[in-house]
């Protein structure tokens, strides 16, 4: 069932535009490191084109995912079916991390809604566009979107949020180097 694509045919773009969750997983080089899957939501994910995604990468209380890709750049990320027909779908490629100062910064947060979080932009070139079918995969009734996250972010502010990063994202859970831009 499992389905391979040169690059990302313009009915996956629609299906993966229409998804609510995706998953981002991301390793070090080292054997020792931990793996990472890291659960995205909201309104923070675009298809740029045929081999390229890019998503707005949110301050939180870890940092693991940067540090994977400032070190080595892979990255897969997963979308799941929770509604409709089931269908898992893989893109996986190289990643860069895009802070405020990156040239391309700027012009890529025009495709997104503005997110007083945003703490970078994850732009993927990817290699490998795969689908499958996830049959296993459960129903699940969309509720909403939370919005905890925003509210934190905006009743921080730009300079606490700063200090929070500094506080929390200056180093992974391994010990490799994190958020740059503090």
């Amino acid at each position: 069932m499992n389905k391979t694509y040169d690059i990302l045919p313009q009915e996956l773009r629609a299906w993966i535009g229409r998804q609510k969750v995706f998953f981002v997983a991301t390793a070090p080089l080292s054997a020792n490191g931990h793996v990472n899957c890291s659960p995205k939501g909201g309104d923070t994910l675009r298809v740029i084109g045929g081999r390229q995604v890019a998503y707005i990468d949110l301050t939180g209380s870890g940092i693991e995912t940067i540090s994977h890709i400032q070190e080595n750049g892979r990255i897969v990320l997963m979308f799941c079916a929770f509604e409709g027909t089931p269908k898992i779908v893989r893109l996986h490629g190289i990643a860069q991390v895009l802070y405020p100062d990156h040239c391309d910064y700027s012009v890529l947060m025009k495709e997104f809604t503005a997110n007083p979080g945003a703490r970078a932009i994850i732009r993927v070139d990817v290699a490998r566009v795969s689908d499958s079918c996830g049959y296993a995969v459960p129903f699940m009734d969309f509720a909403g979107p939370r919005d905890n996250l925003d509210r934190w972010a905006e009743k921080k502010g730009p300079g606490e949020l700063t200090a929070y990063r500094k506080r929390k994202n200056q180093l992974s859970i391994d010990g490799m180097k994190g958020y740059e831009k503090v």
